[in-house]
């Protein structure tokens, strides 16, 4: 029997065409997916959302800084770096009811009190500063708390950085003339026992700001000083 031989074609067949299929289009990078999980890390917020949560954060700071400003005898900066929370809080606890410890920068607290009295502060808006607003005349009762609290917690670097009093700014060393003030009390006590002028005068006296009558009462005590040791 003879085979029967096939013959193949001479010409390779063309291949398949075979559409291209792109593995971008089928999966998808978690990874880099916009979309997040039900279950996954909250979406962030835009960032216009953040800006105007900030700026709203920044005008109640300068708001609350203003309100602290009405009825207010004293402002003083204590320069807090280094100050942990704890040591904050016990702090804040120390001041009587009539004093407010507030943290803010001090380009808020500036713009707070820019086109006032306090603006005075300005030298001392360096640095890492908490404000204490006092509200009541015995400035010394008001300024003792701070540093027994600095003496106790052995905080050397930490100081007040200034201080605004009636306009006028006290740097860091000039602290001892507003932690020595005469209480009212002391006041009236130098008026009564000191002051024998007509009564005019003493009404006078006593409508003077506190600095000036301080150093009216200190310049007559010591006229009448002067005066009785002239006459022994």
């Amino acid at each position: 029997m003879e085979a029967n031989l096939f013959t193949l074609p001479s010409s390779t067949p063309k291949p398949l065409s075979v559409p291209s299929i792109s593995l971008k289009s089928h999966f998808r990078n978690p990874f880099n997916s916009t979309t997040h999980l039900r279950h996954g890390r909250p979406k962030t917020a835009p960032l216009t959302i953040r800006s105007a949560i900030s700026r709203t954060k920044k005008e109640e700071t300068v708001e609350t800084v203003k309100q602290q400003l009405e009825d207010c005898f004293l402002i003083a900066a204590i320069g807090y770096k280094g100050f942990t929370v704890k040591q904050f809080q016990e702090l804040r606890k120390q001041f009587p009811e009539s004093s407010k410890l507030i943290v803010a920068k001090n380009t808020l607290v500036y713009k707070a009190v820019e086109g006032t009295p306090w603006e005075a502060l300005k030298p001392c808006m360096k640095g890492m500063n908490a404000w204490l607003f006092v509200h009541s005349e015995e400035i010394p009762a008001a300024l003792k708390p701070f540093r027994e609290f600095q003496k106790e917690k052995k905080l050397d670097s930490n100081d007040f950085t200034g201080a605004v009093f009636e306009g006028k700014y006290y740097g860091p060393d000039e602290f001892k003339s507003l932690e020595t003030l005469p209480t009212r009390a002391e006041v009236y006590a130098r008026i009564l026992g000191s002051l024998k002028g007509p009564a005019s005068s003493v009404v006078g006296t006593l409508q003077a700001p506190a600095r000036n009558l301080i150093m009216t009462l200190q310049a007559h005590v010591k006229n009448l000083e002067e005066g009785g040791s002239k006459g022994d």
